[in-house]
């Protein structure tokens, strides 16, 4: 089993920046990609962004550019830096592991709460 601990979320002002982490823990060598997904009220969860240890990265078309995903494998943490927060960007963020030869998660964090707003 994988644990993942989520942290970093809050509140800012539309413009602002926030940095969320996510320590892994547990089983983590069967562990080869980690991201975000995001979820808004009344609306379906989203991937955000995703790394994978070959260093391939990807981002949904509306954080292109804002938000930057990287990890510390020293540190078996990945972490999610996002810039020039918008009030759409308002949501429950939860990262997530896949094992090894698994296309969909397998793992969830509990999630930490984002809000932009004036």
């Amino acid at each position: 089993q994988v644990q993942l601990v989520e942290s970093g979320g809050g509140l800012v002002q539309p413009g602002g920046s926030l940095r969320l982490s996510c320590a892994a823990s547990g089983s983590i060598s069967s562990i080869n990609a980690m991201g975000w997904s995001r979820q808004a009220p009344g609306k379906q969860r989203e991937l955000v962004a995703a790394i994978t240890t070959s260093g391939s990265t990807k981002y949904a078309d509306a954080v292109k550019g804002r938000f930057t995903i990287s990890r510390d494998n020293a540190k078996d943490t990945v972490y999610l830096q996002m810039n020039s927060l918008k009030p759409e960007d308002t949501a429950v963020y939860y990262c997530n592991a896949r094992r090894i030869l698994s296309k969909d998660p397998n793992y969830w964090g509990q999630g930490t709460q984002v809000t932009a707003s004036s």
